[in-house]
């Protein structure tokens, strides 16, 4: 049994897609980051840095803190989800946890939440956001999914693809991209961690 602490970011969709995608029987606890509850003194025991999401294996006695990590130890602790080459896969997920995420997550701090306040760091992040779908694109011309098969890459990136209304993105410069993005968002497993821990809004989509 695993018991998964997370809320309704991008960060936290990945574990919760990660557990639907291997029919896992995991129980969730939201930790409301708008309310502060990640500061908690009992949340901290088990995610010390303060940040969803965070797991504790019931059965293994371990507790995980860092969405990537997290994706890790599910990958191989259950042997799937690995893609077609091992390290191909770590390679694309560290791209999401050092690049996608942190960026596109800047640009939602200056378009989103803070727009006029510095045109500077609109443009900077907004340029970044671009550069990188570019950089998936190229990627998803020449195969399927990020490493080959279906992996846990995809499903760390494709959470925060999933907030490309809050990106300045126009999905025309990206088809290949694109569809990859529709492909994953039609698979039952991510409507279903999507929505954890309740639901917000429907699974954005392309116009």
């Amino acid at each position: 049994m695993i018991e998964l602490y997370t809320w309704s970011t991008p960060n936290g969709r990945k574990v919760s897609i990660a557990l639907e995608e291997l029919d896992l029987e995991y129980t969730v606890h939201p930790v409301n980051i708008g309310a502060g509850d990640q500061q908690q003194p009992d949340f901290l025991k088990i995610s010390p840095n303060g940040r969803i999401p965070a797991i504790v294996d019931t059965g293994a006695g371990r507790s995980l803190m860092e969405s990537g990590a997290i994706l890790l130890y599910l990958a191989e602790t259950h042997d799937r989800f690995l893609g077609d080459d091992r390290w191909q896969t770590i390679e694309w997920l560290m791209l999401q946890m050092g690049g996608v995420g942190p960026m596109l997550g800047q640009a939602h701090h200056f378009l989103k939440f803070n727009p006029g306040i510095s045109p500077y760091a609109e443009s900077r992040y907004m340029n970044e956001a671009a550069r990188l779908y570019g950089v998936l694109d190229r990627r998803l011309a020449e195969t399927e999914y990020l490493s080959g098969s279906y992996s846990i890459a995809d499903m760390a990136t494709w959470p925060w693809i999933s907030r490309f209304e809050w990106q300045g993105i126009d999905w025309v410069n990206y088809p290949h991209l694109e569809d990859w993005y529709r492909r994953i968002a039609r698979r039952g497993a991510v409507q279903r961690g999507y929505h954890v821990p309740g639901y917000v809004n429907d699974i954005p989509l392309p116009p």
